[in-house]
């Protein structure tokens, strides 16, 4: 049974995401504010958060950044709820960690289609035991991990499953439909500068070895040997 932690002020609202998800087989946790939240996320590691952006005592950006940063939820799946759509809120959101957003008033459909997708990008590949090298780039997919120089990358499910997908396609070109489709795992809506913000955040993780994601200008990305 995956759980999935709810951090959102509105009551009546978490209460009821709360619901839906039970009744398709999820153990729910819910948290009314940021610290809340942070101390549910700490002390029994969730397979999901359902994370809003605006939180009494602490913004949602700034708990997703806090997330990120400690080993035990560095790699937790977010989905931001916002009632703020604007492209810039979306982007913020992605710069910050979150692997997915959705906007206020949603669907427990279209939410629970959104949970399934990221989690599905969170299991581990069925070929174990798999390793990609290239240049100083080491991704072994049986522990999900990605290391340069024996110092481990610790990326989130959507940065990993990018870079997988580049290295798998190595000197080809990926479309950013083709990145949208092959990661993210079914028809977002929204703008694929989503691709790019994840592009960017990902070349800063990998720091030098970050260059050898090359852009094709107004088309994409690849990845190449040095």
């Amino acid at each position: 049974m995956k759980t999935v932690l709810i951090i959102e002020d509105e009551k009546d609202l978490a209460e009821l995401v709360a619901y839906n998800l039970e009744k398709e087989g999820y153990r729910t946790v819910i948290a009314l504010d940021g610290k809340e939240g942070l101390e549910a996320a700490r002390r029994s590691t969730p397979d999901l958060i359902l994370l809003d952006l605006m939180l009494p005592g602490m913004m949602g950006t700034e708990l997703c950044k806090t997330l990120r940063k400690q080993e035990k939820t560095a790699t937790v799946p977010v989905i931001m709820l916002t009632a703020r759509g604007e492209e810039i809120d979306r982007v913020v959101g992605f710069e910050v960690g979150a692997d997915d957003y959705i906007v206020k008033p949603f669907s427990s459909r279209e939410l629970l289609l959104r949970i399934k997708a990221v989690l599905r990008r969170s299991l581990p590949e069925k070929e174990a035991g798999r390793a990609i090298t290239v240049g100083p780039i080491v991704i072994d997919t049986d522990r999900h991990q990605v290391r340069i120089a024996d110092e481990e990358i610790v990326l989130t499910t959507t940065e990993f499953k990018l870079l997988l997908n580049l290295a798998e396609r190595i000197g080809r070109v990926q479309s950013r439909d083709l990145l949208l489709k092959n990661v993210w795992g079914y028809n977002y809506v929204g703008d694929t500068r989503t691709v790019d913000t994840h592009i960017t955040r990902l070349r800063t993780k990998l720091g030098e070895a970050g260059e050898l994601i090359k852009t094709i200008r107004g088309f994409g990305y690849k990845l190449e040997e040095e």
